[in-house]
């Protein structure tokens, strides 16, 4: 099972990466941008959702579209919840107890992606490519 530990371990491999702790939990930035977080059961999330993040790891990503985000709560609606919050900009919300590590992986590295700037997504890419 997945938890923040395997999270921090894959932000931290990421250029420009942060953690910082907020009133919700982690949270991590890329040069001052939010893109992945620890979920907070808010009163502003529906009863359904809110009970669920009350009760598990819930972790919170960017993604790069409404559409994405759509996506993969359709493929995978034991892992991911539907819309959290009334607020538009394109994120999912997954448990950790259902992810697999790859899909973690992806997630957060793909989150991290959708807000750093083009230097550092160059700087990754330079970095991972096969030699």
């Amino acid at each position: 099972m997945a938890d923040l530990d395997d999270v921090r371990r894959i932000a931290a491999a990421l250029p420009g990466s942060e953690e910082r702790a907020t009133t919700g939990g982690a949270a991590w930035f890329v040069r001052g941008k939010l893109y992945a977080w620890e979920c907070h059961p808010w009163p502003s999330i529906p009863d359904d959702m809110r009970e669920i993040i009350a009760n598990e790891l819930v972790v919170g990503a960017k993604v790069a579209d409404r559409v994405d985000g759509l996506a993969l709560v359709e493929m995978a609606p034991r892992v991911f919840l539907r819309t959290t919050t009334r607020w538009s900009e394109p994120k999912v919300a997954f448990r950790m107890a259902a992810i697999d590590d790859d899909h973690l992986v992806e997630l957060v590295t793909e989150a991290w992606r959708v807000q750093a700037p083009r230097y550092l997504r160059r700087e990754f890419d330079e970095r991972e490519a096969p030699r």
